[in-house]
């Protein structure tokens, strides 16, 4: 792709990419992995908390600009989840 692709966006790849590598935690007996993806320049919170098979995806409106921050806060997200809603947020 040419420079003027570059800057005006051509190719059409998405913004949305994927965090290299996630942080996880046990807790309470559920894995809570943090998954933050660029979104506009910024890091997008989202993450995941999985227990026996099952699993729960949730995004914030939160954004950051270090991706090792956004990682951390997803995880306390989590966390929280957790914490509020235990089994029941696999219904």
């Amino acid at each position: 792709m040419g420079l003027f692709g570059k800057l005006f966006g051509g190719g059409g790849t998405s913004t949305k990419t994927e965090a290299s590598a996630s942080k996880q935690l046990e807790y309470k007996g559920f894995l809570i992995e943090a998954k933050p993806y660029k979104a506009g320049g910024q890091w997008q919170l989202a993450g995941a908390i999985s227990k026996d098979g099952k699993e729960h995806k949730f995004i914030r409106a939160d954004q950051f600009t270090s991706e090792s921050e956004c990682a951390d806060l997803a995880i306390n997200k989590g966390k929280l989840i957790v914490d509020q809603l235990g089994e029941e947020m696999f219904r």
